[in-house]
């Protein structure tokens, strides 16, 4: 049986983000482990994040759920953190996620993005996210406004979620399967930034990303 950490994981679905992972890890929070779940990176982001002391992890298939749910299974804190790798997020916000997991009065809490730069959320992917949290309310009744990126909860809680989107879905169906067990979930603001120098999202850097995202939540949604 392994050990249970007491300070919580930072899993990062990772594809090629050399330009943003130094900054990125360099500053992660006091005794939070980074995990970068590397999903077929080219641009030597693995050596980059090992060599910044990161934990890394390969995940296969291509799919940010693929990668996301590897880096659970790597996890061996309590509270497990979820933040995209490409710095759009600072991490000493983590704690902001992480705290309120830690102390018992939430069982999922998201980090609603409040942009620091107009450029940091495109028109159309924040109209993407806002449809989308818009039918999750109407589901579930839950009452969120973001799909939050950079989210936390109790590692042995989210295995038993038994989640299965391991594409871009991922993260709205663990929103889903979270309300229908019951879970008290909540919302705390954090800042949202333009990517990394020379990188471009493969969800909000796009149209057709944006796209491929809402139409992979909308089967979750679904189903």
């Amino acid at each position: 049986m392994r050990s249970v950490r007491t300070v919580p994981d930072v899993v990062l679905p990772c594809l090629d983000e050399a330009a943003a992972l130094p900054w990125v890890l360099s500053r992660m929070p006091q005794g939070f482990r980074a995990i970068v779940a590397d999903n077929g990176s080219t641009d030597g982001s693995p050596a980059i994040a090992a060599a910044f002391g990161a934990t890394v992890v390969h995940a296969e298939p291509r799919g940010f759920g693929a990668a996301a749910h590897a880096g659970l299974t790597a996890a061996t804190a309590d509270v497990v953190c979820f933040m995209d790798a490409d710095g759009s997020f600072d991490p000493r916000q983590l704690p902001r996620v992480a705290a309120p997991i830690a102390a018992g009065s939430h069982d999922l809490l998201l980090g609603r993005r409040r942009p620091t730069r107009r450029a940091a959320w495109p028109a159309h992917a924040r109209l993407g996210n806002a449809a989308v949290a818009w039918r999750l309310r109407r589901t579930t009744g839950m009452v969120v406004h973001d799909l939050g990126p950079m989210r936390a909860a109790r590692r042995e809680a989210l295995l038993a979620l038994a989640l299965t989107d391991r594409r871009f879905g991922y993260p709205l169906e663990m929103l889903v399967r979270a309300a229908e067990a019951g879970w008290r979930i909540g919302e705390v603001d954090v800042d949202y930034a333009p990517r990394a120098t020379g990188s471009r999202s493969k969800v909000t850097g796009t149209v057709r990303g944006t796209l491929r995202a809402v139409r992979d939540m909308s089967r979750v949604l679904a189903s």
